[in-house]
């Protein structure tokens, strides 16, 4: 075996064995392992195989920055491609899969590309797929697609659920290792509300396998007595398996919870991961830093592993990485390791140190080679030997692990995130977070603090400063004693290693070695971007976690330039691979948008509707009853009846707007294009409103009911666009206006009463006088019901042609209201009617919907030409009404239509053609936009846009189904079918 777990040690149970598999290998770990760990404890070095030459790859970190052990886990809907085997938890009955291999991952066809090499450098696909020509299509493209990605995902269904939640705090901390616990604790014990997110599985990050001394304790048991003082502060919540992914504007974190991937069966009554939206008055970054690996040949191969993540799987999880270990190291990170190795009974060959001088406080066993690189690894699918060069002198030496240890590179991903760029430091050796960041402080190893007892107290010194911002009084917490700390010298920057023989590679999983950044200088793409793309160098799963710095680097020497100068890509959200599942949440299935149901959905329930689906809404259509065996026929019955008699209809669903303030009716007058200056209180209007470049953007009611107090509806699917329409204009383009707006569509339930009996039904509950004379055509105002008993807002608006109201009531009181106007209206014939009557009425009447407000008419278009006020200054889309082409003479504008045999029917969609003409587009006059059978004109009706349209009322035409190839004679006509001259609306 090459690895092993140890005797004893770790923060696993060894006490709870956990039986998994890998690629149907039966294995075993322990309770607390990663997938890594176990594989590693059960001497599976070789775990996958790179992108582009399939070379065996092993495990290289033991954190989110893995570029190597990506596995597919679990199986059916459950199946999860790319998995992070260093972040996985295991548990009992874990299934695992390696992925890019055919047939086997010990066989692999794919590593015939190794092969190839020669001929696959950067950017060999620019230059390979270009010609011939035809084979793109043919060979190229399949043969990619065949090639790309790595996992496959399930073609099953996901059988968990998941969730999005909001939270908030005074000080929200990202990372739980030395500097996160200490300014958690000292924020908590302030009283500030506190919350503290950790990638992990429990807090701590490298406290979990330091062998430091805390307070006589070590440094796990520390952060675990740290942990339990934090869960018994009830203003502190701890998160961990939670990952912040990206920092967003107003200080909002995304960060996603992983509730339950680390159990074999999910409880089906909680959600496997949760999708946090965390809102921050400060946060502080600490994060940590990324080791950085050294370039040298071979460094791929299985047995290579980062310094410190060697020491996490001996410290924490009991597992060393081999029985014969070296250490490549230009930092004193690769001392530390050797010293825990050699503690836990381990053989250390070799430490090569590529500083003139070695650390002078070791006293270990290990051979110590000073002034020296590696130059090379040997083996197969794992790690034999190494090779030395020093003094341009090689030697070979046996081992089965090597660590690397190149520097550390504190994480800020986060802080770069809202477009700030990180600077290089000489002094550091690394890229530091930007400066004066608002809203988030950087500390610990992630400023590029050294050290326990250093990062600690500037944890601590960080979250005083930001109490202090906040108004809290605190002291200065006590901190814990770090006992002999290891010293910490500065790292040899070592971007490329003289005497390489074969492969370096910079980025693992995409193959990209160190070849391929110099030729990408050579022929131009030596701009940090450019070379990214042109070599795919930070273009992985990891992006660029681990190469990066390298790359940038690598580029700056051959360039001839600092890394300053160099400069690094854009970091951009997200942090980690964030699942499909977590970023739809609950909205998938039947739930894939929320549904949204009126205040009078259930009592048209009760009344028998047929519901249909209006974008978010679930609105009823018709009301069936006994006899009728078409949904037609319920809706003629409901169209007759409001013609004669009276009936009820819920248009609760329009967008409702309070509109206040001194400056209300100006505001209103810049956003329609009719006045609005001038109207009385207690009056109504119909409005248009345009968007800049003219065209009618929403059209809809406004009523003034107070002198500052204004109530907009708009149209049902256009209510949250008209809504933030009109937040813009009152804060960007007229921020001087004293306007206040409110959405009220869920507040108030409105139902329409309609029909010549209209008057008479209301009069029954409505205290106040509604006679013709005391309230007339587009009166409103807010009325007395029952007695007294509810107040209520009353317009006499039609949208049906007919007298007409609309009665809005407080959305809880909407079905006793509409069951105790149906008691009423029983005598006089009320019924309920839905939208597909709507429909019908409206279309009789003439009246507009967005059919025909389609993004491309004017108001001329439509016959409202002379509600555009002549006499404003200015309203939106004033200018640009006088563009040549909307004054043309052949614009689309609205006519009626009808069939010439009134037995012929046509559809919404079809075409107007000249009588005889040829169906073909130059000859397209138009098209129908709304169509119904009308049953007072006694044939299908129709509202289209023609050429020209209302100088050819009376032309024979011909309607035109492309679709089912149908030819209609027909007649256009005045778009109002029904009561011309509107007696009906002022009866």
């Amino acid at each position: 075996m090459t690895a092993y777990r140890l005797a004893k040690g770790g923060l696993v149970d060894r006490g709870a064995p956990l039986a998994f598999s890998f690629d149907g290998k039966p294995m075993q770990g322990l309770e607390g392992d990663t997938l890594a760990s176990a594989l590693l404890a059960n001497g599976q070095m070789l775990v996958g195989r790179s992108f582009k030459y399939h070379r065996p790859r092993g495990i290289l970190t033991a954190g989110a920055s893995e570029p190597n052990a990506l596995v597919t886990i679990g199986r059916r809907g459950r199946t999860e491609p790319n998995t992070r085997a260093t972040v996985q938890e295991l548990h009992e009955g874990l299934e695992a899969r390696s992925q890019n291999r055919w047939p086997s991952l010990d066989f692999d066809v794919g590593a015939l590309n190794g092969l190839l090499s020669p001929f696959l450098g950067a950017g060999f696909y620019y230059k390979t797929f270009m010609w011939p020509a035809p084979l793109w299509e043919k060979l190229y493209e399949p043969f990619i697609r065949r090639a790309a990605g790595l996992g496959k995902a399930t073609h099953e269904a996901d059988p968990d659920s998941y969730e999005k939640s909001w939270a908030h705090c005074d000080l929200l901390v990202l990372g739980a290792g030395p500097a996160g616990l200490a300014a958690a604790l000292t924020a908590g014990r302030a009283g500030a509300r506190v919350i503290l997110v950790d990638e992990g599985s429990m807090p701590g990050g490298s406290l979990l396998f330091d062998t430091a001394i805390i307070d006589g304790k070590t440094a796990s048991d520390f952060a675990g007595r740290a942990t339990a003082e934090l869960q018994s502060m009830p203003n502190v919540r701890l998160m961990t398996r939670t990952t912040a992914f990206g920092w967003y504007d107003g200080n909002v974190f995304g960060a996603v919870e992983r509730v339950q991937k680390h159990v074999r069966d999910p409880a089906s009554h909680v959600p496997v991961e949760r999708l946090w939206r965390i809102v921050a008055k400060q946060a502080l970054l600490a994060t940590g830093a990324e080791e950085r690996p050294l370039i040298f040949g071979g460094n791929d191969r299985p047995g290579v592993m980062m310094a410190s993540a060697m020491r996490a799987y001996l410290n924490r999880y009991g597992v060393a990485p081999g029985m014969a270990t070296a250490i490549f190291t230009s930092n004193d990170s690769g001392y530390l390791l050797a010293r825990d190795l050699e503690s836990a009974g381990v053989e250390v060959t070799a430490i090569v140190d590529s500083r003139p001088t070695a650390a002078p406080s070791y006293r270990g066993k290990a051979r110590l080679i000073a002034n020296a690189v590696v130059s090379r690894t040997k083996g197969s699918k794992s790690v034999s030997a190494i090779e030395v060069l020093r003094d341009g002198r090689s030697e070979t030496i046996a081992v089965d692990a090597l660590a690397m240890a190149g520097g550390f590179s504190p994480i800020i991903h986060l802080a770069c995130h809202r477009g700030s760029r990180p600077f290089w430091s000489e002094e550091k050796a690394a890229f530091l977070a930007p400066q004066d960041l608002k809203g988030l402080r950087i500390g610990g190893a992630a400023a590029a603090t050294a050290g326990i007892a250093a990062c600690m107290q500037e944890g601590s010194a960080q979250a005083m400063a930001i109490l202090c911002e906040l108004g809290f009084s605190c002291r200065p917490a006590t901190l814990p004693n770090v006992e002999a700390e290891d010293e910490n010298r500065p790292a040899k920057l070592l971007w490329s290693i003289p005497g390489i023989k074969g492969k370096a590679f910079v980025d693992f999983q995409n193959d990209v070695h160190l070849k391929d950044i110099g030729l990408a200088v050579r022929e131009g793409y030596g701009h940090v971007e450019l070379a990214k793309r042109y070599t795919t160098s930070g273009m992985a799963t990891d992006q660029g976690k681990l190469s990066n710095v390298n790359a940038i680097g690598l580029l700056a020497e051959a360039r001839g330039v600092s890394p300053a100068e160099v400069g690094t890509t854009t970091f951009r959200p997200f942090y980690t691979p964030v699942s499909f599942g977590a970023l739809t949440g609950a909205h998938s299935g039947f739930h894939f948008q929320p549904v949204r149901k009126s205040p009078l959905h259930d009592w048209a329930a009760k009344n028998g509707a047929i519901f249909v689906e209006t974008g978010l809404w679930y609105r009823s259509a018709w009301f069936p009853r006994g006899g009728e065996k078409t949904w037609r026929e319920s809706v003629i019955r409901e169209v007759v009846n409001v013609r004669q008699n009276v009936g009820l209809c819920d248009v609760s669903t329009l967008g409702k707007i309070e509109i206040f303030g001194a400056d209300a009716a100006e505001f209103l007058n810049r956003i329609y294009c009719n006045a609005f200056l001038k109207l009385p209180v207690g009056k109504a209007r119909y409005g248009l409103m345009l968007r800049e470049d003219g065209f009618i953007y929403d059209d809809g009611t406004t009523s003034r009911l107070g002198e500052e107090h204004f109530f907009t509806t708009t149209t049902t699917a256009y209510a949250a666009g008209v809504m933030n329409h009109l937040e813009f204009c009152a804060q960007a383009l007229w921020p001087e206006l004293d306007v206040r707006l409110a959405s009220a569509t869920d507040q108030w339930a409105q139902m329409a009463i309609a029909g010549p009996k209209a008057r008479l039904v209301l009069e029954k509950i409505v205290d106040d006088d509604i006679s013709r004379a005391a309230f007339p055509f587009l009166a409103a105002k807010e009325v007395s019901l029952c007695g007294g008993k509810l107040r209520a807002r009353l317009f006499r608006i039609s949208f049906s042609g007919e007298l007409a109201y609309e009665l809005a009531v407080p959305a809880g009181y909407a079905g006793s209201v509409a069951d105790i106007l149906m008691d009423a209206g029983a005598e006089y014939g009320l019924q309920p009617y839905g939208t597909e009557a709507l429909g019908v009425l409206r279309i009789e009447k003439g009246h507009v919907t967005h059919s025909e407000i389609n993004g491309t008419v004017i108001p001329d278009d439509l016959g409202f030409g002379k509600m555009v006020s002549a006499t404003k200054a200015d309203f939106i889309g004033k200018a640009m009404l006088e563009r040549e082409g909307l004054k043309a003479a052949d614009r689309l504008r609205l006519v009626g239509v009808r069939p010439l045999d009134p037995t012929a029917s046509f559809k919404t969609g079809s075409h107007i053609l000249e009588k005889n003409a040829v169906a073909t587009l130059e000859n397209d006059q138009g098209h129908v936009t709304s169509s119904a059978f009308s049953p007072h004109v006694g044939c299908t009706i129709g509202l289209a846009l023609v050429k020209r349209g209302p100088e050819r009322l009376g032309e024979e035409v011909v309607v035109w189904n492309g679709l089912k190839s149908e030819y209609t004679p027909a007649i256009l006509c005045d778009p109002t079918f029904v009561d011309p001259t509107n007696e009906r609306l002022h009866v």
